[in-house]
């Protein structure tokens, strides 16, 4: 046997293992391929976002950062994450960007440009659901092992444990800067999904689902019209809209409850 098959061989077999071992299932019930235990992908998040804190501006105004903290807390007190809701590291970029993003370990980020798109709490926590959701999915660690297979596998994967893989490396399979490619399809099942969970989260924390169909039609005037759903990672903002418009018999109960029980997080923006 050459030494070319051999390795070929080692490739195919590590890939079976790892695909038999790894399966797990997302909280929407579906089957996900999952190879790193969370405290790695708990790192990975930190890493990635000590280099953006770095890198990236932050907002200073205290109120500004403390609208958004109100709008996260409630969200993270019932996403029901090992990590309590008060250590989790909330920070306002200074992007105009409308965007946010959520990682491993308990960190949010949230760009200032969002808020001129998310003009009310419910419309912030839409986004900030949204991105809770993907953790809570583990679509981070789905896409890190994905791609680790992809890539063929052990020495891949030492090189990302031993943190040999570079910054722009590490956000791309965390989530952070996505591109066009074979897991295109994929990718638009984790916004879904995300946009699914999050939708429950806001729900649950006291903030108005209803919001969540007004904050996409933000984003599609604030966008010009979306590209094709084809070229996209994420749905299309009709796709979405549609989505959500057919949760809402689903959620509406949850946030009836919560504000029956008090749970009405009151946050103003400045």
């Amino acid at each position: 046997m050459s030494t070319g098959f051999r390795a070929l061989a080692a490739v195919a077999a590590w890939i079976a293992v790892s695909i038999l071992s790894g399966c797990a299932t997302s909280p929407t019930g579906r089957k996900q391929l999952i190879l790193l235990p969370e405290s790695q992908m708990s790192a990975l998040g930190a890493q990635a976002f000590a280099q953006m804190r770095q890198s990236e501006p932050t907002e200073k105004d205290p109120s500004l950062n403390e609208y958004v903290r109100c709008v996260a807390k409630p969200i993270l007190a019932v996403s029901g994450s090992s990590i309590p809701s008060e250590q989790w590291e909330v920070v306002v970029f200074k992007d105009d960007s409308a965007n946010a993003f959520a990682l491993p370990g308990g960190k949010v980020g949230v760009n200032t440009g969002l808020l001129k798109v998310a003009v009310n709490p419910s419309q912030l926590a839409t986004v900030i659901g949204h991105e809770v959701g993907h953790v809570l999915a583990r679509h981070g660690n789905e896409r890190v092992s994905e791609g680790l297979v992809a890539q063929g596998g052990q020495a891949a994967l030492g090189a990302l444990l031993e943190k040999k893989t570079g910054r722009q490396e590490i956000f791309a399979l965390l989530g952070l800067g996505v591109q066009v490619g074979i897991l295109l399809p994929h990718s638009r099942t984790q916004e879904s999904e995300a946009d699914e969970i999050g939708l429950k989260l806001m729900a649950q924390a006291g903030f108005d689902p209803a919001q969540s169909m007004e904050l996409w039609k933000n984003m599609g005037k604030q966008s010009g019209g979306s590209p094709p759903e084809f070229l996209s990672t994420h749905p299309s903002h009709g796709s979405r809209i549609e989505d959500l418009t057919r949760l809402q018999e689903q959620v509406r109960p949850l946030y009836l409850k919560a504000v029956s029980a008090g749970r009405t997080p009151g946050c103003k923006a400045p």
